[in-house]
Parts: C-alpha cells; structure tokens; sequence
C-alpha cells in the first residue's frame, strides 16, 4: 500500500511538471512573455513581457535612463525592460533588423528618420495615438516632423534642444554691456570683451569654433538650407550676409582665432575659465556650468536676431521608436507612453537627466518656471527649426559645406568661392543620396 501511494505521487509529480512546461511563453494577443522564452515572475503571479531597449549613452546617461526604467519595471507587473548599451549602435540595429534579434525600444536621434525610414526598419505608431487620446499638440511640432516620413510619425520626442546665447555676466558688467539681441550688438560686444597681449589672444569675446552653426545663421539672415525641391540654399545673398559677418568677426574685429580653445590645454572649458566671454551652447552644458556656483555667474538670452530682425536656432533632440521587426510593439508602446506622455514622468526625466522634455505640459512645472536659465531655451524653441529633412542632408553637410567652410574660416578661400564650391558639391552630394538605400 505504501508502495502504491509512492508511486502515485510521483506520477502525479511528472505530470504537473510536464503541464507546466506546456504552457508558453505568451505573445502580443493576450499572454505575454519573452521572446526567447525566458520569463519573470510578477509579484508571485502571471508572466511578464521582456523587452529590450538599446541605446547607446554610457556613464551618466546610461545611469539616467536606467533610472527611468527601473521606475516603470517598479509601476506595473506584466512588462519588463532592460537596457542594453550599445557601441556603433545604428550599424549593429540594422544588421539586427534584416537578421534578426532587433531591441523593442530604440533610442533615436530624430534626424535620422528621414534616412531610416524608407528602409522599413521602423514600426510607425499613428494608430497608438489615436487609440490612446495622445494629441499632438502637446509636443513641439518641429519634433514631431523630425520623426515623420511620408505622413507616418515613427515615435515620440524624448528631448528638445536649442542652442542659445550663454553670456558671462561679470565680463559684460565690467564692460558696461548688456546681453546682445541683434548681430550688430553682439558684434559691438564680442569686440570690446575680447583681450590681445600682442600677437596672443587672451580673451576671446566671441567663440566662432562651432562651424555647424551655419544653418542658425543662415536662419537668423532670412535663409533656410534647402529649396523646396531639395537643392542648396545658401549660395545666395543670405549665405554670403552669414559669412561676411563671420569675416568681420574674424579678421576685422579680430574677436576670435581658429582653434583658441583647443589651444588651451586638453579639459580646460575657455567659458568656466574666463577665456570665453560669449558663445552658443545648448541646455545640456547647465549642469555643468551650475557647478561652478559663485566662480562663474552667466546668463542667458535667446540668439540674437540678424540684420532684417529675423530670428533662428536649430532645433535637436532624441526620442524613442520601436523596430519593425520587435514582436512586443503594443507592449513597447505602453513604455513609451508612460515615459513620453505622462507629465509626472516626464519630470522626472526632466530632473534626472537635465534635460528638457519634448512634453509641453511638463515645461508648467515649477522646475522650469522658477529657474531664469530655462526661460531663453524656451523661447528659442518657439522659433527653432529642426534641420531639413532630405536623407542627404547630413552628408552634405558634413562632406560638403564644413570642409568648405574651413579653408573659408582660415583665410585660404573667398566667400564667392566658399558657397560656390559647398553648392556645387552639396547638389551632387543631395542628389547621389536623395534615395535612401
């Protein structure tokens, strides 16, 4: 008898064992599980859903999302995320998405849309807005465009960014200037902050280093990068106002030598150390220059406006999407709403990380509204601009124009032949790329 009942337990052993390994691991519609399988507990009950986000900002920045995550994961009990850093990660992303093993969630530097897109790497996310009441008016509409193609909007803006005028207020107060507000009053002021000791510059007014700030310029002058049916537009009376300024600044003001701040000496910040008096930076740099306390008192305004009064930033920033070819895109999505379209959250993003919140009802908080640093930004952004969105843009930019405007800033090329030539590779380079491949 007892022989018996041994027997029977262990049958009954064996077949609750094989009963639970014939329930799987779930998917999208109903259960939910991992992809490979692996699943978690959820306080003692159910199965969650692993998914993983790449991204590739290590150190501080990987500590800043892990922060996010770990309060989502903390939030609910059917969904896990993980981070997973990533070295060279938009290569490995798209060998990933023809092979496989595509993350869930991708961290993504908006301008890459237009270039991506077309490749049917992205899963586009139209229907989750409407599904879930998510209005577009509460995001800025220029990042919002930045992550579209083809009238698809392929994730939510994470950050927006702007460069803005930091200015040190002791330099200014001594020379009885106020911050500048056009090109002829920062002109004026770079040239009475800036020192000589004869032939060696000791205090730049103005950093003129940033080459990639054409564009701001060229916004501020009236013009805009490219025509409407994807050609150069810089090569023109706006594009010349630009560089003749920059001429003035350089070689008849004398407010700035190419490569100053490199000459300082590696982890020297010319603008922390005085060396700097002015120059165009964005909201990531307020940490960083908040540390310094009483030792480095700056202020901010929103970029000076050029000679007809027009106004001009570039807009930046980064935001979340979802791969094609992840199978968790509900459960991907409901990460990204939390984070992305929920006030809370985004603040604490916002405070975590520094930076400012594409969600517009985030920037009513008192953290933004009791802070002057924040206000110039906001401003700007009201004008800014993203950058155009042609899949060639960015090499054009940076194989083209830039080199152009090298030998233009250290006086080996005349602005004629500066903006002739950037044109003339520009258009081959714009139109060699203006299919995405």
């Amino acid at each position: 008898m007892k022989k018996k009942w041994l027997i029977s337990l262990l049958t009954l052993s064996m077949m609750t064992a094989v009963a639970a390994g014939c329930g799987g691991s779930g998917s999208k519609d109903g259960n939910t599980g991992s992809k490979d399988g692996n699943t978690g507990s959820a306080n003692g009950g159910g199965e969650k859903t692993e998914l993983t986000f790449w991204g590739d900002w290590g150190g501080e920045g990987q500590k800043q999302f892990e922060t996010m995550i770990d309060a989502f994961n903390k939030s609910q009990n059917k969904i896990h995320v993980k981070y997973v850093l990533q070295q060279d990660m938009i290569t490995k992303f798209l060998t990933a998405a023809t092979s496989g093993g595509a993350p869930d969630i991708l961290f993504w530097d908006r301008w890459r849309t237009s270039l991506y897109a077309p490749k049917n790497v992205l899963h586009p996310i139209d229907e989750y807005l409407s599904r879930d009441n998510i209005s577009r008016d509460d995001y800025y509409g220029e990042s919002l465009r930045e992550l579209s193609y083809e009238d698809k909007l392929y994730g939510l803006p994470l950050t927006v960014d702007a460069r803005a005028l930091f200015y040190n207020k002791k330099l200014l107060a001594d020379a009885g200037l106020q911050p500048p507000t056009t090109w002829a009053e920062l002109e004026t002021a770079a040239t009475k902050l800036t020192k000589w000791n004869g032939s060696k510059l000791e205090v730049s007014g103005f950093s003129m280093g940033d080459l990639g700030l054409f564009n701001m310029y060229l916004q501020q002058a009236g013009g805009q990068m490219l025509t409407e049916d994807g050609k150069t537009n810089f090569n023109n009376d706006k594009g010349k106002q630009v560089l003749q300024f920059w001429s003035d600044l350089m070689n008849k003001d004398k407010v700035y030598k190419v490569g100053f701040e490199q000459g300082l000496g590696k982890g020297t910040d010319a603008f922390v150390t005085g060396k700097v008096a002015m120059l165009y930076s964005g909201p990531w740099m307020l940490s960083t220059y908040k540390k310094y306390g009483k030792d480095l008192d700056f202020g901010i305004v929103p970029p000076p406006a050029g000679p007809s009064g027009d106004k001009g930033s570039v807009m930046g920033g980064f935001g979340l999407v979802m791969p094609e070819d992840s199978k968790y895109h509900d459960e991907s999505w409901e990460f990204i709403k939390w984070w992305l379209a929920n006030k809370d959250n985004a603040m604490l993003w916002a405070k975590t990380s520094y930076n400012i919140p594409a969600y517009k009802p985030a920037l009513e908080d008192p953290f933004f509204k009791e802070d002057p640093h924040w206000k110039p930004f906001m401003e700007t952004l009201e004008f800014a601009k993203i950058r155009p969105a042609h899949p060639g843009y960015s090499v054009m930019e940076s194989d083209a124009l830039t080199p152009y405007l090298q030998l233009f800033q250290q006086n080996k090329q005349s602005i004629e032949d500066t903006l002739k030539k950037a044109q003339e590779q520009g258009d081959k380079l714009l139109k060699d790329n203006e299919i995405a491949k």
